[in-house]
């Protein structure tokens, strides 16, 4: 068994290759993946009759590169898109709420949406009853600020 895989190492890098595509597949990070792409250029290099220390070289060279120079910007690219396509509670920063408790800089109550989220101003204390914009969300914890006259219909 050793003998064999001695002779064929391409079949331990493809093993490798395999192990980080599942370890990706739970992370979703695109680190794993990387990893696994110099594994395939190890496997490649073997194909190609390069020695054991030279496929080791390869698999490191290969993957600091991928990580350096692919990773970010694929996280980039995966991470931008126009409006309409923010998901969850990105989707709420720039809606209009309603105070339904007095919105002070610890706490406070807001209704965006059918929902009530805890909220906090960075502008002091907003009354109940007010519209405010939702500026960020922090946790659980929506950021409120007052919104201006010019923006109320």
């Amino acid at each position: 068994m050793f003998e064999w895989l001695g002779q064929n190492w391409w079949a331990l890098w493809l093993t490798v290759f395999l192990v980080f595509a599942a370890v990706e597949m739970l992370t979703l990070d695109l680190f794993f993946i990387m990893l696994g792409g110099g594994a395939l250029a190890a496997v490649v290099a073997d194909f190609a009759g390069a020695d054991l220390w030279l496929q080791i070289v390869v698999f490191c060279v290969v993957s600091l590169l991928m990580i350096a120079f692919v990773r970010p910007v694929t996280l980039k690219h995966l991470h931008k898109g126009p409006a309409e396509q923010r998901t969850n509670i990105d989707r709420l920063i720039g809606e209009t709420a309603l105070v339904m408790e007095p919105v002070t800089a610890t706490g406070g109550r807001v209704k965006i949406g059918g929902d009530i989220w805890s909220a906090r101003s960075d502008s002091g204390v907003l009354a109940e009853g007010q519209r405010v914009i939702v500026a960020a969300i922090e946790g659980a914890t929506a950021v409120v600020a007052p919104q201006s006259e010019s923006a109320v219909q």
